[in-house]
């Protein structure tokens, strides 16, 4: 018997999907070049690149279901089994591991009791070790659905699973107002705004701090002759 992802869409939601999709193939001169977008779409009703889901997007480029599958497979942000509704990302490379990243990733998979790119038995935490959140100048940093949770602690990481397992409210330390569900962020991937881009503040001063070295020093990038960089 197929699961519930293997099985056709429903038709009122096939026709959501299809009109979603037609207004990201609207961006784009090519329609394959709408592939990505679309596999974000997927993971925005399904929580991951599911069987129906790569069929739907395959007939709807007028591709292969191989050819969609070739994407989906190649990058690591789609997921190719259910994804929890917090994707929880440690960073263990260089700073942040040297920082207490490392650490922390021990702690976390203690106290869940899953490893890589496995999910609680509840469905909320997907636990992730990620090569670099690009976020050095604040290590060690978790992400949580792509959201920075900044200068982490074993401590503090273990008190941000149990709020997300108990229900409540997560606020990251830069962005929106609170961490929205992995579904959801997958909606804004796929090009759909969400109401939430004027929230957060402004970058932190770690983030500045170079920029504003250079200009007490007056510092430039050098420029060849013509003036380009």
């Amino acid at each position: 018997m197929a699961d519930n992802y293997s099985a056709n869409y429903a038709p009122e939601v096939e026709e959501r999907l299809r009109s979603d999709a037609e207004a990201v193939l609207a961006r784009y001169p090519r329609s394959r070049s709408a592939i990505m977008p679309l596999l974000h779409l997927i993971q925005s009703e399904d929580g991951f690149c599911s069987p129906r889901g790569i069929a739907l997007v395959a007939d709807i480029l007028e591709l292969t279901r191989a050819q969609v599958s070739a994407v989906a497979t190649f990058y690591s942000q789609y997921r190719r089994h259910p994804n929890g509704e917090y994707n929880v990302g440690v960073c263990t490379n260089a700073l942040c591991g040297v920082m207490g990243g490392d650490v922390i990733w021990n702690e976390l998979c203690n106290h869940l009791g899953i490893s890589d790119n496995e999910t609680t038995s509840d469905g909320k935490i997907t636990l992730e070790k990620l090569e670099c959140n690009a976020a050095c100048d604040y290590a060690p940093v978790i992400m949580v659905n792509w959201e920075f949770f900044d200068n982490q602690t074993p401590e503090s990481a273990k008190q941000l699973v149990d709020d997300i397992q108990a229900g409540k409210d997560i606020k990251p330390t830069r962005g929106p107002d609170k961490v929205h569900t992995f579904k959801e962020n997958e909606r804004v991937l796929a090009g759909f705004e969400d109401g939430h881009v004027d929230e957060g503040g402004l970058p932190g001063d770690p983030t500045l701090r170079g920029l504003k070295i250079a200009r007490a020093n007056n510092w430039t990038a050098p420029r060849k002759e013509g003036g380009e960089l």
